[in-house]
């Protein structure tokens, strides 16, 4: 767990640290719910997330644990297949751990709140 974590923090610098460049450099519209991806390897997928209100991520699953650093905090909801709903309150400039999903699972990120959601997402490849 302690290699996890480690790798975990230090992914999340990572990203934190190449934030302010991929901010200036990235062009992003706050006009629709969407994902970009910003790194992809054996070792880690980050990704940037903006969930408008009403506007849910379509259904997908997490094979990996991941970190999620709100860029703009809010109220998401993660709504599984079956209808069961975790409420996850994100603040703005703190990171969260959240566990690879169980199997045959999937879920749907809904924004709770009136504004939008936008956060930056390190999944760990190696693992589960």
């Amino acid at each position: 767990m302690n290699i996890s974590l480690n790798r975990a923090m230090a992914l999340t610098a990572l990203v934190l640290a190449l934030f302010a460049a991929l901010r200036s450099q990235t062009s992003w519209t706050q006009s629709q719910t969407q994902r970009v991806q910003l790194i992809e390897n054996d070792q880690a997928k980050v990704w940037r997330s903006l969930v408008l209100p009403n506007a849910p991520l379509t259904m997908h699953r997490h094979e990996h644990p991941r970190v999620i650093i709100p860029l703009q905090g809010g109220t998401m909801n993660i709504v599984d297949q079956s209808g069961a709903k975790e409420v996850h309150v994100w603040e703005t400039g703190k990171a969260y751990w959240l566990p690879a999903n169980p199997p045959n699972t999937m879920h749907a990120d809904v924004n709770a709140g009136d504004k939008p959601i936008e956060v930056i997402v390190v999944e760990l490849e190696k693992e589960k």
